[in-house]
């Protein structure tokens, strides 16, 4: 009798699960998906308007020798060595440091007062206008060393790079289930071996993008830079030396009152997309990698 009462309810069950949906949930999910559909492209449509400017004004004065000339010959390739060096040197800075701490603030300390602590001051920093951020950098090195150069810009844009970081982190590694963690505890993992070997790896993706979202932002600051690095028309002496940057070589041609220096605004402002794009690739190439490892 309970068999035939069972073999009853499995087979509600079944036509409950193969019957198609009612009509009123099929309106609301194709409602719903055309919905998010049209505000998808109203998102994408303000990228595109900018990309189709900036392509459409700036390919017309694009010259390839452009990239591996220095300013002083109508070249940008100084400032791109510049932005690429001060940013490296900021993640070089900020990428350990914020990594480990939103490390630390997801899985080690999770509600005591230090981590409280921390991440209040992550929050704070994260607002903090960039050329703040400059006038601290140029009191804390510029002063310091008696020079603007590339370090003390590499120095501010990694303050600037730091809170994203951590915050990002953080929240990555809190997306993996806990289930991992049990898993891995029951299997006779560390705490250590867990978070490192189990939970970073699978958070790689997330903790890739908030690097990527660092250097995007570091990338495109012009306020730091004119506090710490400064300029140069040409190529520059070393990392303790004034040092062009493609931000404030943007800021220094709008600011021309030459109108054909003007427009090289806007191939300037394609090269520095461009290098932020690859940044980008090459960090999800990195993270797509580490996971079929």
């Amino acid at each position: 009798m309970s068999g035939y009462i069972h073999s009853e309810i499995d087979e509600s069950l079944s036509q409950e699960l193969l019957s198609p949906l009612p009509t009123q949930r099929r309106i609301f999910t194709y409602a719903m998906n055309g919905l998010s559909f049209i505000l998808s492209l109203l998102a994408f449509f303000p990228l595109a308007s900018i990309l189709w400017e900036i392509m459409s004004r700036g390919l017309s004065g694009f010259k390839p020798e452009m990239l591996f000339r220095p300013l002083i010959e109508n070249g940008f390739a100084n400032a791109i060595l510049g932005t690429v060096l001060m940013v490296g040197l900021g993640a070089l800075f900020s990428i350990p440091v914020g990594v480990m701490t939103g490390i630390f603030l997801a899985e080690f300390g999770k509600t005591n007062k230090i981590t409280n602590f921390v991440r209040f001051l992550n929050s704070i920093l994260t607002g903090v206008p960039s050329i703040v951020i400059g006038m601290f950098a140029y009191g804390v090195v510029v002063l310091v060393t008696k020079e603007f150069s590339a370090f003390a810009g590499g120095f501010a844009l990694s303050v600037i790079m730091l809170p994203v970081i951590v915050l990002t982190t953080e929240e990555a590694l809190k997306l993996i289930p806990i289930q991992q963690r049990l898993a891995s505890a029951a299997l006779g993992g560390t705490r250590f071996q867990t978070t490192f070997r189990i939970v970073v790896t699978a958070a790689i993706p997330g903790i890739t993008t908030g690097i990527s979202l660092a250097i995007a932002r570091a990338a495109g600051e012009t306020a730091p830079l004119l506090f710490t690095a400064l300029f140069s028309q040409n190529w520059s002496d070393g990392l303790m030396s004034p040092t062009a940057s493609l931000p404030v070589l943007i800021f220094n041609l709008y600011n021309s009152p030459d109108p054909e220096i003007n427009k090289l605004v806007w191939t300037t402002s394609i090269i520095l997309l461009s290098l932020v794009l690859f940044f980008s690739i090459v960090s999800r190439l990195l993270s797509r990698r580490n996971r079929l490892n």
